[in-house]
């Protein structure tokens, strides 16, 4: 039994959420927080657990989790379990899937075109975790705002909506263009033109056309692979668009899978996608897609 404890014991040192602090003597324990969100009662709980193990501030990372610094190492077994109960597991930082982030989405953002909370949530119980030869963060944003700058992730999801017009009942009022941040759209002789090649497809012109004459397509997910945040910031390459939340989470299982079968470690993903042959892996899931 002593020797069962030991082996637990260790284990939680190798855990990603467990992070040695420039004290070795001390460790901060990050949380798994999927989306960012977490309910009233589980704050009170963090408040409770934190001046139960002397820990005197509480972290709020940019990855949409919190962190309990200066923990005694000795404690960690005692804490991981009080943090478990209280819904607030531990997180994840090596080379893994980490913490998945999230805007409000269609639950409570007037520009949320899909449902980026939920669509988080079902990836973190898919995915999170999973160890890789790199270190993956997933990101969402419902509308291409881009408040996630989820294209600066391994993998970034985006909302996306095209609009529709119809020319022949349009007045060419030029209500819309007051609302394309992308000078997409314009009046010329008393018509709406779109300039597609400028439209990032977010829907901000459908809403205030007074005649309700702007219709829009089904939302779609825009998913990108590659990005990287840090010293020197990357924007993701497109990979594909695809039109549900259940293809977008069949897009993002195969491309872990090819993370865990193709990189290798010791460079973060972004410098890896040529070698990777990202051109034949786009092609691949194209073909899934369309099968």
């Amino acid at each position: 039994m002593k020797q069962r404890r030991s082996q637990i014991d260790q284990s939680l040192y190798t855990k990603g959420g467990v992070i040695t602090e420039i004290d070795p003597a001390f460790c901060i324990v990050r949380l798994r927080m999927p989306a960012g969100m977490i309910t009233p009662t589980q704050m009170q709980g963090l408040g409770k657990i934190a001046h139960r193990f002397g820990v005197t501030d509480l972290h709020l990372t940019t990855r949409q989790t919190v962190e309990l610094p200066h923990v005694d190492p000795s404690r960690l077994e005692e804490l991981v379990k009080a943090l478990e109960k209280n819904g607030t597991p531990l997180g994840a930082e090596r080379e893994e899937v980490v913490n998945v982030t999230s805007c409000l989405g269609t639950r409570h953002c007037k520009f949320g075109i899909i449902d980026s909370v939920g669509l988080a949530k079902e990836i973190d119980k898919r995915f999170f975790g999973r160890e890789l030869p790199v270190k993956v963060r997933i990101a969402i944003s419902a509308c291409p705002n881009g408040c996630e700058s989820e294209r600066l992730n391994e993998i970034g999801i985006t909302g996306t909506r095209r609009p529709i017009r119809d020319p022949g009942l349009c007045t060419g009022c030029g209500t819309c263009t007051h609302y394309c941040r992308e000078k997409a759209i314009e009046v010329t002789d008393g018509v709406i033109v779109l300039h597609k090649d400028l439209c990032m497809e977010c829907g901000f012109c459908i809403l205030p056309c007074p005649f309700n004459l702007i219709s829009a397509e089904d939302p779609e997910y825009r998913i990108t692979v590659g990005g990287r945040r840090g010293r020197h910031p990357k924007l993701g390459r497109h990979l594909i668009t695809v039109k549900t939340q259940e293809d977008a989470i069949r897009v993002v299982d195969r491309i872990i899978y090819w993370i865990y079968r193709q990189a290798s470690s010791g460079a973060m993903l972004p410098e890896q996608l040529d070698e990777l042959e990202f051109d034949e892996f786009k092609k691949s899931i194209e073909k899934m897609i369309e099968g």
